[in-house]
């Protein structure tokens, strides 16, 4: 004998179309802030790596990585000692304390090549930063 073809008469048989719409504009609204959070504000930046290299006596060598999301006409640079978009014409000229990179106090000189600049603080203290 034959097994006859069994319909089912439960309720949860079709689970994913009877959850409540709630449930469902729940799902879209999280997604969409999942997708707007990665997004950074045009002309905003962030710091996404941040190495510290303390071996040599008196020196600290520090790289960071930056992401930033930059107008039309700005290009990814350092404001105050923090990454900021800043004016493509100070990058492509390297007159790199146009776009205020030291703090405030600090004195700010090119390096004699163009490939950096330096921040002097009153009390002598140098940090030198270069860019590649």
């Amino acid at each position: 004998m034959a097994p006859s073809p069994r319909t089912s008469s439960r309720q949860d048989a079709t689970a994913l179309p009877s959850m409540s719409s709630t449930f469902w504009a729940f799902m879209i609204l999280a997604s969409l802030l999942i997708a707007y959070c990665s997004q950074l504000a045009a002309g905003t930046c962030e710091i996404v790596t941040l190495d510290r290299d303390s071996s040599q006596p008196r020196r600290t060598i520090a790289r960071q990585t930056a992401r930033c999301a930059c107008r039309k006409g700005q290009i990814a640079g350092t404001t105050r000692a923090r990454p900021a978009c800043v004016d493509a014409r100070i990058i492509r000229t390297k007159q790199w304390c146009d776009m205020l990179p030291c703090l405030e106090g600090e004195g700010c000189d090119l390096l004699i090549n163009r490939s950096g600049w330096t921040c002097t603080q009153p009390g002598g203290r140098i940090k030198t930063t270069t860019s590649r």
